[in-house]
């Protein structure tokens, strides 16, 4: 089978055949046949139809005539782009480094986390109550209520032992007794109650207590109130309306005056009122203003070993 460049050039050299033979054409030079000139032309197409040039055949390359059809060109996508430049890579490696180590960082602290969390789980009564730096238990103190009252009490008790003076479940039921032990420690006093309904309140007064034969008030503007009643313990300190710190009778407790006790005990410490009082600018500390008492208790502060009575 002859190849199409042969086909060509014999149609071609027929054609042409006359002029071919003259040494004037312009078909021809120097004597040349014409298929000389076209095999230069037309490249040879070989049988498996790829086109090759008498350049090529002679490896000799022609950055001319570059073949762009046998070309590939490949689109990198954006997003996997990465360049090379000594600026660009310091600054994704610095990247790089700064993402390990936060994840590195998320997992610690998640681990940590969740091995906190393990270990309240565990033993959350011990961690709590060891943060409690009382000499005795009390009916009233939770881990949240001693953090607030160790907010609220003044600097020159605050990180000191608590000791239990008075409790109506140790002592007895007793007024005389609680202001006989009041004697035993000097400085401010907590008294705390609660009521029936479970309400805790009370205040703080300054020990030792001493009974008056006449109503006659006592105190200093460190003295406060406080409740539990609007769900998280709530504080009243002296609103500098009068002087009605506390009352202190042999049968009688009276915190806070001006138009109503803020806490009253009676002798037998059963019952109780608590009203709206101008003192402290509070509105009744217990469920309602005349309650039955559930425990009383009364604690001091000191530097030195707790008192064991």
């Amino acid at each position: 089978m002859y190849s199409l460049k042969d086909k060509v050039t014999q149609k071609l050299s027929h054609l042409f055949a006359n002029s071919s033979n003259t040494q004037d054409s312009p078909y021809s030079q120097e004597g040349k046949p014409l298929s000389s000139y076209l095999s230069y032309i037309i490249p040879s197409i070989s049988s498996d139809g790829s086109k090759t040039s008498k350049h090529q055949d002679n490896h000799k390359p022609n950055k001319s005539a570059y073949n762009y059809e046998n070309f590939e060109y490949q689109d990198v996508p954006f997003d996997n782009y990465v360049d090379c430049s000594p600026s660009c890579n310091s600054r994704d490696l610095l990247k790089d480094e700064i993402i390990n180590e936060d994840q590195g960082s998320r997992k610690s602290s998640s681990s940590s986390e969740v091995f906190e969390e393990v270990n309240e789980q565990e033993t959350p009564n011990t961690s709590k109550k060891s943060q409690l730096n009382l000499s005795d238990d009390s009916a009233f103190i939770s881990p949240e209520l001693y953090e607030f009252f160790e907010s609220c009490l003044p600097n020159i008790v605050k990180g000191r032992q608590w000791v239990l003076l008075y409790s109506s479940l140790k002592h007895g039921i007793s007024l005389r007794t609680l202001i006989r032990k009041s004697a035993e420690l000097s400085g401010p006093g907590l008294l705390i109650v609660g009521d029936r309904q479970g309400a805790v309140f009370g205040g703080l007064l300054d020990c030792p207590l001493k009974p008056t034969a006449k109503r006659k008030y006592q105190g200093t503007n460190q003295s406060f109130v406080f409740t539990t009643i609007y769900g998280q313990p709530r504080l009243f300190r002296p609103t500098g309306a009068n002087r009605y710190y506390y009352m202190c009778l042999n049968d009688l407790l009276g915190v806070g005056g001006g138009g109503n006790f803020a806490l009253c005990l009676d002798e037998d410490l059963l019952t109780g009122t608590s009203g709206p009082c101008d003192t402290f600018g509070n509105k009744c500390l217990a469920h309602s203003p005349e309650f039955e008492l559930k425990n009383v208790e009364l604690w001091g502060f000191t530097h030195a070993s707790p008192i064991h009575s």
